[in-house]
């Protein structure tokens, strides 16, 4: 009897260590695949789940479909980069206290053999052209996300693009998309995060980088609890006011894939 004594005694102490954890609030977060495809939120959000006693619940889609569910109250905060629809998403109601994080770039990779010669430019413009006119192969994220929207405005500016089999619009994330380009040994654009933590697997090389052109901020946005009662505001500032606090800031920039710093804050500039 005093054994059984004892064991309940243990459950019963077990369950209520237990209690906190059942208790935690959770915080949904939408936003783009590069910034769960890099590891940068695998990274990041343990050291804000510990001081806020809050989990956070990620949802990594293209930034088109992260503000889409932001719109729709589907979640409570969207990290995305695609600053014109940021904009319109505030103005239009559906998001409040948006504020920079931080930023990267894009670049263009491909296969080392490089069948365009675009290899060593810094004119995205030029590179697009010239991969157009070698009928060379162009995988295209295809799915309205921030990298998207940014490749579908070089090709507006280009005034053409590849026609055929030598364009595939994959509807997929980056990771999956830098996955299909070293398969096909094409070229695809590619924010420089993503592209660092699948290097080593798709053996794609950067041939294009740093035009000004290619800078991609990133900006996280409330949901407007004046038209969605339901979310959890409260939350999405607690994670908004960390992740561009001192803190947030500096865990952002000690991020590194092989050494390399793959984000860099830019709340405070």
């Amino acid at each position: 009897m005093p054994n059984l004594k004892r064991r309940l005694l243990m459950a019963g102490l077990l369950a209520v260590a237990a209690l906190p954890a059942l208790a935690q609030e959770v915080i949904k977060l939408s936003t783009t695949t590069s910034t769960e495809n890099s590891g940068l939120l695998k990274y990041l959000l343990p050291a804000f789940e510990a001081k806020s006693n809050m989990r956070v619940h990620v949802i990594s889609v293209g930034t088109g479909k992260a503000l889409e569910m932001a719109k729709n109250g589907d979640v409570d905060v969207t990290l995305v980069h695609a600053r014109p629809s940021e904009d319109k998403f505030v103005a239009e109601g559906h998001g409040v206290n948006r504020r920079d994080v931080m930023y990267n770039d894009f670049i263009i990779v491909g296969p080392t053999s490089d069948p365009a010669g675009v290899k060593g430019g810094r004119d995205v413009l030029k590179a697009l052209k010239k991969i157009t006119d070698s009928k060379a192969k162009f995988i295209s994220r295809g799915d309205n996300s921030g990298t998207d929207q940014m490749e579908k405005a070089y090709w507006k500016d280009v005034g053409a693009r590849p026609e055929g089999s030598a364009y595939v619009s994959a509807g997929l994330g980056m990771g999956e998309v830098l996955n299909m380009a070293a398969e096909m040994q094409a070229y695809t654009l590619t924010d420089r995060a993503t592209y660092g933590a699948y290097r080593a697997k798709t053996g794609l090389a950067i041939v294009v980088e740093g035009d000004p052109k290619m800078f991609n901020p990133y900006g996280i946005i409330a949901v407007n609890p004046a038209r969605h009662k339901e979310v959890n505001y409260k939350g999405a500032m607690q994670l908004i006011d960390w992740i561009t606090s001192d803190e947030g800031q500096k865990k952002i920039a000690s991020y590194k894939v092989d050494g390399e710093q793959l984000f860099f804050p830019s709340a405070n500039k």
